[in-house]
């Protein structure tokens, strides 16, 4: 199957047959999950929404804390902020 690019304005579109919008479940406005492989495969899934309890199951607990965040407890105010 074939896909069409199309100008639009300042921006390049992909045109997807009404079947493949079909078949992932899509419609105009949703969004869209895209994928570039190294071997040059572009893989479009359909966009989904996020659980914060999704997002914290995937981060390291144990992880040390980046060196540089012990930088933010001496840092001075630099313009109007307040501390």
């Amino acid at each position: 199957m074939e896909a069409v690019l199309k100008k639009a304005g300042k921006s390049t579109v992909v045109v997807l047959p009404r079947t493949v919008l079909k078949r992932l479940g899509l419609g105009v406005g949703q969004r869209m999950s895209l994928e570039v492989r190294a071997d040059g495969t572009i893989v479009l899934s359909p966009g989904r929404k996020h659980a914060l309890a999704d997002l914290i199951a995937q981060c390291d607990l144990k992880a040390s804390p980046p060196a540089d965040l012990a930088l933010w407890k001496v840092a001075r105010p630099i313009g109007q902020e307040v501390w």
